[in-house]
């Protein structure tokens, strides 16, 4: 199994913890359209987490050359597209821009700092490729 798409998964996995927490603080702060903002700003973190980890693993089956290109210019590319989706969401419909933008970022950063912990502290046992 490609470490990458594991990490990916484990990353989409925590935010059944963290999208909760953010719909309601913007639920309660925001109203109606504040919550359907923040669902759909985690829709967006979520898909860009899973779209990383299927770049990176075909990649990997590449080169290392390949990896590292993707590594670079396919956060740049994935960062572009979050802001493009988010861009191009609003425009479509009327939504609460304050919540969306938050939700994404704060999002991004949990998940990514929680993931980044986790396997720092070894709590991720499948991604031991050294066994």
């Amino acid at each position: 199994m490609d470490v990458e798409a594991t990490l990916a998964r484990h990353t989409v996995k925590r935010a059944v913890y963290v999208g909760p927490v953010l719909l309601t603080i913007f639920w309660a702060t925001r109203g109606v359209d504040g919550l359907i903002a923040s669902a759909i700003g985690m829709a967006v973190v979520v898909g860009n987490f899973l779209l990383a980890g299927a770049m990176l693993s075909v990649a990997a089956r590449i080169s290392l050359g390949v990896y590292q290109a993707v590594a670079l210019f396919g956060f740049f590319l994935r960062l572009g597209l979050i802001t493009l989706t988010v861009l191009i969401i609003s425009r479509l419909v009327e939504l609460d821009k304050l919540a969306l933008g938050i939700t994404v970022v704060v999002a991004y950063l949990s998940l990514l700092a929680w993931e980044a912990v986790a396997v720092a502290k070894g709590a991720e046992r499948e991604l031991e490729w050294t066994n």
